[in-house]
């Protein structure tokens, strides 16, 4: 770790909105407790003009050269220096288009173009705006001054102090020192924004380009209740004078969670009346949540190093969702968490290609398609779990204890893991080291003999492994007794087995009861499975538990421990299912298998979905109703495009009547739009994607842009598919090209052509933001790569070589590529 520790920058910024460049001076004080007589600081893609240093009363100007391989600004010093020590630095730099460090995000209002400037800079980013100390450990204050136009706005951290008229229609705004932070939160932005404050916390503040004002309502009303929340729950107030909300035209995440000043993309934080669908009122809420979570977790107390990036992530995700659900109780977010974050996580940490939630390494750790899953999803999870280990109060008084000592400090797994401790009176720290320090989750075999349970655990993979790794695992029970009553067992599986003994009337036993536990369950005796049916069949199992049920033996399927036959066959205890979670599980269960497999089990995976759907929409309806359930309007809108996909003719029918009415000027309501846009491509012809194509181009609303994209993935013609894929690379904004490519790769009528595709426009797919180009190969492998495995292996293992960069999103790609061969060559013996 470098030797120099920063205190304070003063950072004094000229962009030029024109010509896409800026201006820069820094002044950077800080300390060393060791004699040095060079300091290294990091830098990219910067200018640098001159480096000095203070001396005495004297600045002197200092040697100096950069090492772009490195990221490197290195100042030779006069003299061997300790103690404090500053430095100047004049500079300049790009407004680049490529949505990270200092750059340009474009709108047009009245036909004109017109720019922003704004900052992304996490995870090590800040280099590109200004030399500095790019690590989350070198914490220090920021003073920021920025000129600009006298008609623009600028906006950073904290609030304004000054604005200085002046010549030639600049003015110079400078801003409130901010707290002791990391570099990777600064922000700063500049351009024609737009503000209003919340009527209630006027510390709440939402910032928008001309025209979106009005649709920034509902997003700030919520970014106050999260607030509130917030500050009550961890008993710690919000140390800044205001919190911004910010919408950003061009953003390659979804928001980022500066300190003060919070980024979104517009889809999640603008809400349009009519257009955005109650989905996308969930998410708005759900991701404001996130941001805000992080202003304590992540902004008052730092990871001390990249590799305790959970620390940020997983409390972010897990309280994205407690804070959404303490104001919208009804909505089953939960439901939503284990069927969304959960399930996600699972079968992303089911591959050998996987790491530890503490990433090794941590020095340079990037947030993309490979990692996300595991900090975000499964941390959650994780935290999830151990809640209801030592109870909601132990868990909410470890975490005040652990944001009070480390308040604008940094933090490790292992203060985390001594606070819950405390508070619970648990041992907290063997538990969580074996989930956080190891890589993969276990999975639970159950075995009844006579009046005794015997678990096991092991490590669940989809390919064969030889691992003895264990996990202390909470494991809950639910006994059911021939009489039909039930009650819990609760135990810690801290070795590879252990024998319970079971009432002598037992007559079921559901393991993992809750789905608290991040851990697959396997049934060793079909008989001790199917005891459950009966429960699943009368609703006495809750929807978790019968989500659960069916999932992990779909993925025992996967992994090759199942038939498809014997996942088929159990779903005949769904028949009467009428909640949210199991059906949107299965729905996606039988989709991903109609994708892989051929013949004979396609038609009958069809038939099972087509009869499962119809049913399922016949119960709901196909037409939203004001005050119906949240989770029956998600579900209708995830089963009508598969259901018709299955060959259901009455939901083609109902989908194709609305499309004729949205052609004709009707409304067509925003819970069902993009089902009934995604029918219509599937089942369209050149009408059809010319009206996309201009309801696209005249749509003011991101949502709305981005359900019409995932619908241009849904064509069946050969022609129009093709068309779409040009017409994605040439027309589409770079933050949006990622969505109807990725949509064609679980598109049936497209998936066989796309690894061809993929190859044919690899220099233009490179071009793409890294994170959305992962995504791109992450959709296209795993199934497109099927009928072409040796090539695709062929091509990826010089690929990697030349761009190392891609090396963890091709190695799980493959990997996927492989289990999805599997699953179809063991039909083939």
């Amino acid at each position: 770790m470098n030797a120099f520790d920063p205190i304070n920058y003063k950072i004094s910024l000229t962009p030029d909105l024109n010509n896409f460049k800026f201006s820069g001076t820094v002044e950077m004080t800080g300390e060393t407790r060791t004699d040095l007589d060079e300091i290294t600081l990091n830098a990219l893609e910067l200018a640098v003009w001159r480096c000095a240093v203070r001396l005495d009363e004297n600045t002197i100007a200092c040697p100096f050269y950069t090492d772009p391989g490195k990221e490197e600004l290195r100042i030779q010093l006069p003299q061997t220096m300790s103690g404090p020590i500053s430095l100047a630095i004049e500079y300049e730099g790009l407004i680049n288009d490529r949505m990270a460090g200092f750059y340009r995000s474009s709108y047009k209002v009245e036909g004109k173009t017109h720019h922003i400037a704004v900052t992304q800079f996490q995870e090590s980013d800040a280099r590109r705006a200004f030399p500095c100390l790019d690590h989350p450990q070198k914490k220090a204050t920021f003073d920021i001054e920025i000129v600009i136009d006298s008609a623009l706005a600028a906006i950073s951290n904290t609030v304004i102090t000054e604005e200085e008229p002046l010549e030639r229609g600049k003015k110079r705004v400078k801003f409130q020192q901010t707290p002791k932070m990391s570099t990777y939160l600064l922000f700063f932005g500049v351009g024609d924004f737009k503000f209003v404050k919340n009527e209630i916390d006027k510390r709440v503040r939402a910032a928008t380009i001309p025209g979106m004002l009005p649709y920034a309502g509902y997003g700030l009303e919520f970014g106050r209740q999260a607030l509130t929340f917030c500050e009550d729950y961890y008993r710690i107030p919000y140390p800044l004078p205001k919190m911004d909300l910010i919408a950003i035209p061009d953003f390659a995440f979804g928001a980022m969670e500066n300190w003060g000043a919070i980024t979104f993309r517009e889809n999640l934080l603008l809400h349009y009346p009519d257009i955005t669908s109650r989905s996308g009122e969930e998410r708005i809420c759900e991701v404001i949540a996130h941001e805000i979570a992080h202003q304590w977790f992540g902004n008052l107390v730092t990871p001390s190093d990249w590799k305790y990036l959970w620390l940020n992530e997983s409390f972010a995700t897990f309280f994205g969702y407690g804070v959404v659900d303490h104001y919208h109780p009804r909505w089953g977010i939960w439901q939503q968490f284990l069927g969304g974050q959960t399930a996600a996580a699972l079968v992303r940490d089911g591959l050998h290609e996987t790491f530890a939630i503490e990433i090794p390494g941590g020095e340079h750790v990037v947030i993309n398609t490979s990692t996300a899953p595991i900090i975000y999803s499964k941390g959650g999870s994780i935290l999830r779990q151990i809640q209801d280990y030592i109870g909601m109060e132990n868990f909410r008084d470890g975490l005040t204890r652990y944001l009070k000592k480390h308040a604008y400090g940094n933090a490790a797994s292992h203060h985390l893991w001594e606070a819950l401790e405390e508070a619970a009176e648990k041992p907290i720290t063997k538990m969580m080291k074996s989930w956080i320090e190891q890589p993969g989750f276990p999975i639970v075999s159950a075995t009844r003999k006579g009046n005794t349970l015997v678990l096991r655990q092991q490590r669940f993979t989809y390919l064969p492994n030889t691992s003895d790794q264990l996990w202390d695992i909470p494991v809950n029970i639910r006994l059911f007794n021939t009489v039909g009553d039930t009650r819990m067992i609760q135990t810690v599986l801290d070795r590879e087995s252990t024998e319970i003994e079971l009432d002598s009337d037992t007559a079921a036993f559901k393991i993992n009861a809750g789905q608290t536990g991040f851990y697959r369950v396997r049934y060793e005796d079909r008989k001790d499975f199917d005891a459950l049916g009966r429960y699943i069949l009368d609703g006495t199992l809750p929807s978790e538990d019968r989500w659960g049920l069916q999932n992990d033996l779909f993925n025992l399927m996967r992994s090759g421990v199942a038939a498809m036959d014997d996942y088929l066959d159990f779903l005949s205890y769904y028949k009467k299912e009428d909640a949210y979670l199991p059906l949107s599980s299965i729905a996606g269960n039988l989709f991903q298998s109609y994708l892989v497999f051929e013949g004979e089990t396609k038609a009958n995976i069809a038939a099972a979905g087509k009869s499962l759907l119809e049913k399922s929409l016949s119960r709901i309806g196909y037409e939203p109703q004001p005050d119906e359930p949240f989770t029956t309007t998600l579900l209708r809108d995830q089963v009508i495009f598969p259901a018709v996909m299955y060959g259901s003719d009455d939901a083609a029918q109902f989908a194709g009547e609305k499309f004729e009415a949205l052609i004709n000027g009707e409304p067509v309501h925003a819970d069902i739009l993009k089902s009934v846009m995604q029918v219509a491509a599937l089942n369209g012809n050149d009408t059809t994607y010319t009206w996309l194509k201009e309801r696209l181009h005249s749509s003011s609303s991101e949502h709305e842009r981005m359900n019409i994209l995932a619908a241009f993935g849904c064509f069946s013609d050969r022609g129009l598919i093709e068309k779409s894929l040009q017409y994605t690379l040439d027309e589409v904004p770079d933050r949006n090209k990622f969505i109807p490519i990725v949509a064609m790769s679980s598109n049936p009528y497209a998936v066989d052509s796309m690894w061809d595709w993929y190859v044919a426009h690899l220099s233009e797919l490179e071009q793409f933001h890294p994170m959305l180009y992962e995504r791109v190969i992450a959709g296209i492998v795993p199934v497109g790569g099927i009928g072409e495995t040796d090539r695709v292996r062929a091509f990826f293992e010089k690929y990697i070589q030349e761009h190392p960069q891609t090396t963890e999103v091709v190695k799980l790609s493959l990997e996927k590529l492989e289990i999805n061969l599997r699953m179809r060559e063991r039909l083939r013996r």
